[in-house]
């Protein structure tokens, strides 16, 4: 593990915390959907609340959830919490249902936080649907 570098104003860098995490995660998502011709309808960019976006493409319906997963976790195995519960509410719009889960690090030392104003690695490897 490397040591955490004193910055010119001799402040350690600030840590992102989970709502600054989950944005991030929302805006590489956000990205994804826009450069796929989504349109949205509705943006949640609450924690605790899904799904994150409600779009629509070729007049099909979408909800679509985000997670962010910090490494070591690995995003193609993360298990996401109350997915029956989210999927039955999908259903009774019509709605597909999409997984969006954004696996990130620090790109200094992945077992390091990720910090405010420092670069991170991604590992985000689309949608997946969910049935």
């Amino acid at each position: 593990m490397s040591d955490l570098t004193i910055l010119e104003d001799n402040l350690l860098p600030i840590p992102l915390n989970d709502s600054e995490l989950h944005s991030l995660a929302m805006n590489i998502v956000g990205k994804e959907l826009e450069k796929n011709s989504f349109e949205f309808l509705s943006v949640n960019s609450s924690l605790k609340k899904n799904p994150q976006f409600v779009c629509t493409k070729n007049k099909q319906l979408y909800f679509v959830i985000v997670k962010v997963v910090l490494y070591p976790n690995n995003p193609k195995t993360f298990q996401i919490k109350n997915l029956k519960k989210i999927l039955d509410h999908s259903k009774k719009f019509d709605a597909k249902l999409l997984s969006a889960k954004v696996g990130l690090a620090n790109s200094e030392d992945y077992e390091l936080p990720l910090f405010k104003n420092s670069s991170y690695v991604v590992n985000y490897h689309g949608f997946e649907e969910i049935n």
